[in-house]
């Protein structure tokens, strides 16, 4: 993204709904730094270990990260489950100190593709099913303005046409 301000892209869903391939995607076809958190979480060391403190750590890490670009000027996009408000609500303070337009995209994907996404091997992400149940009945509503897009529906070239329509509004 070229421009003169730089954009906080917010990538947030269940776990095997497909939003690291997703923010991959957008953020190759953008050409902005794609941070996620258990890409942080295996890097830190911290694999397997889901309390709340590790948890903090993790999210503390995705934003210092992120508040790096953008005292670079840079634009970025975060990809994580976002799944309480106040996890949110600090990438959102963090927009506003830095000025950056932020937007928010949940990927979505139906429990059959859930299941068969999570019950196999993935690089970085440790979530089974029952981590998906688990943050499913834990998610808090979303309270900003955001596009749905459904993975397993749509081919991801369409999925990243709309994101991408959808961050120029």
């Amino acid at each position: 993204m070229r421009s003169d301000r730089p954009i906080l892209i917010v990538i947030f869903g269940l776990p095997g709904t497909g939003k690291t391939t997703f923010a991959t995607l957008l953020s190759n076809q953008l050409g902005i730094k794609h941070f996620n958190t258990d890409i942080i979480r295996s890097l830190s060391g911290k694999s397997q270990q889901y309390d709340e403190e590790n948890k903090a750590f993790i999210y503390d890490e995705l934003l210092h990260l992120t508040r790096l670009e953008f005292e670079k000027g840079k634009s970025v996009i975060v990809d994580a489950t976002f799944y309480k408000k106040n996890l949110r609500k600090r990438f959102k303070v963090l927009a506003q100190e830095y000025n950056v337009t932020m937007k928010w995209i949940e990927v979505c994907a139906g429990e059959e593709v859930v299941k068969k996404r999570v019950s196999k091997k993935r690089r970085y992400s440790e979530a089974d099913y029952a981590v998906y149940q688990m943050i499913k009945s834990q998610f808090e509503p979303m309270q900003e303005k955001y596009i749905q897009l459904f993975s397993g529906q749509e081919e991801m070239p369409d999925l990243i046409e709309k994101a991408i329509k959808f961050i120029k509004q």
